[in-house]
């Protein structure tokens, strides 16, 4: 038997992404899901967190997107105050990553919700450089993370076994779930990355991965899991 756990990232990005991410619980596969916490959706992801429970929520830190929470940063942003780009990270001050991370993760504790486990937009937690902020989090917050694929992260609590991100892109098939056994070994709790959305203003002209969410959401509220995988 393979347990799995279906996560859908971004959560309040936009309405339309928090719809999209609501809806794959209620009528499909969604269980989990992480809250980004600096977007313009994240007062009403908040609040469908704290409305439906049953959805496992944890924190998408984030890094590469949008303004940071706290505003004395010197070496996370750009001359405008956003954060930097994946591309132009350079060199940046561990104190200050571990201090806005905190910020995030405590903005989703302050809303009066507990959250399920950490992982991070574009995958930035697992740079190797980042280790010492991760594992300094995790121990404070006793929290797990995702892990890099099939790879734990050292001296960090694991939110599953293996991470599978393909279902993504030209990955999305709608026997995706059908075929899920033939990537995990029996006994294995599995997570799925995921993006379902209903496309709006704010995905359209903010991401580039955007009308995809679309068939996301399509596959993860029709797809009938097979006898040997359980949702955990």
């Amino acid at each position: 038997m393979i347990k799995l756990i279906v996560n859908a990232d971004d959560f309040g990005y936009s309405p339309g992404v928090n719809y999209g991410i609501l809806h794959s619980h209620l009528f499909g596969i969604v269980n989990s899901a992480t809250m980004i916490m600096n977007m313009p959706g994240t007062g009403q992801a908040l609040a469908m967190a704290r409305q439906y429970p049953g959805l496992r929520t944890g924190v998408h830190l984030v890094l590469t997107c949008g303004k940071p929470l706290l505003s004395h940063l010197k070496t996370l942003t750009n001359k405008d105050g956003y954060f930097r780009s994946q591309a132009d990270l350079g060199e940046l001050s561990s104190e200050e990553l571990e201090l806005e991370w905190s910020a995030q993760i405590d903005r989703f504790i302050g809303a009066g919700l507990a959250p399920s486990h950490l992982d991070s937009h574009h995958h930035v937690h697992t740079r190797e450089e980042f280790l010492p902020v991760i594992q300094s989090l995790s121990n404070k917050y006793d929290l797990p993370f995702r892990v890099n694929g099939a790879f734990p992260i050292e001296g960090v609590k694991s939110y599953s076994n293996r991470c599978l991100f393909d279902f993504y892109g030209d990955g999305i098939q709608e026997d995706y779930f059908s075929m899920l056994a033939e990537k995990a070994e029996d006994g294995e709790t599995v997570e799925v990355m995921c993006h379902p959305a209903f496309a709006d203003q704010l995905l359209m002209e903010g991401s580039s991965y955007n009308l995809k969410r679309l068939k996301e959401l399509e596959i993860l509220c029709s797809t009938k899991l097979p006898p040997e995988i359980k949702l955990l």
